[in-house]
């Protein structure tokens, strides 16, 4: 397909995912949100000492609301992101409860005054995910700009559902795959430009699925720190 053809049929494909994905009952939704917090917690113990941003919830995606108030009680600090104006990277600023908000794109509140950070995880919804980690997302292109000039780039971690997975989205050059894709079945690295599915982590050692190397804590030691949060469920 020619790039203009890849892009009709990406439109279509989200209107389609989208409606299937709202269409999901409550008690569904609730549900994979349970499942996806405890594979985040067991999968990625390091995440509490991090810098995490991650999306208000839109037509039942992931609620990371839950997972990331977990994480401050631990030591994180959690972020929203920013849109500062159409076609520029995205700005991420602190939010916890309290922090005051404005309605942005699509009405997603997004935080007014608090201070900027440096995200070292993104928790980053999905609209589709393809066998090579690519994400499609809602058209506007802001995380695909913001991830081509952050420095350090943080880790990125695809959060959705099974349902929306797709053989391939026909990337594109500016297209930038996630390092991690979490479902409600379980964990996906990016290895050799494909996905490759190490299950749902056990409780206990959060190293078990794979050697030598498997989860974003362990590829710097010490980079988010040591100490892991209790399971959020």
């Amino acid at each position: 397909m020619t790039p203009d053809e890849i892009k009709a049929w990406r439109r279509a494909l989200r209107t389609e995912l989208l409606a299937a994905r709202v269409a999901l009952p409550s008690e569904t939704v609730a549900a994979h949100r349970v499942a996806i917090d405890r594979h985040l917690t067991r999968g990625f113990p390091n995440l509490a000492r991090g810098v995490v941003a991650f999306c208000w919830p839109y037509k039942n995606e992931f609620d990371a609301r839950f997972l990331a108030r977990a994480l401050r009680d631990h030591g994180a600090v959690t972020a929203l992101p920013v849109v500062v104006a159409p076609r520029t990277p995205l700005a991420f600023r602190e939010w916890h409860p309290g922090v005051t908000t404005a309605k942005g794109v699509y009405d997603i509140p997004y935080p007014v005054d608090s201070p900027t950070v440096t995200p070292n995880t993104v928790l980053l919804p999905m609209l589709g995910y393809d066998d090579a980690g690519y994400r499609l997302g809602y058209g506007g292109g802001f995380f695909d700009r913001t991830l081509a000039v952050a420095s350090p780039r943080p880790i990125v971690i695809g959060v959705t559902y099974e349902m929306a997975h797709l053989e391939t989205i026909h990337p594109l050059p500016h297209d930038i795959p996630v390092d991690w894709v979490v479902t409600e079945h379980g964990i996906y690295r990016r290895d050799d430009a494909r996905l490759l599915f190490l299950g749902a982590p056990p409780a206990g050692e959060p190293s078990a699925l794979s050697s030598p190397v498997c989860y974003a804590g362990e590829m710097d030691p010490g980079y988010f720190g040591t100490d892991a949060p209790k399971d959020a469920d």
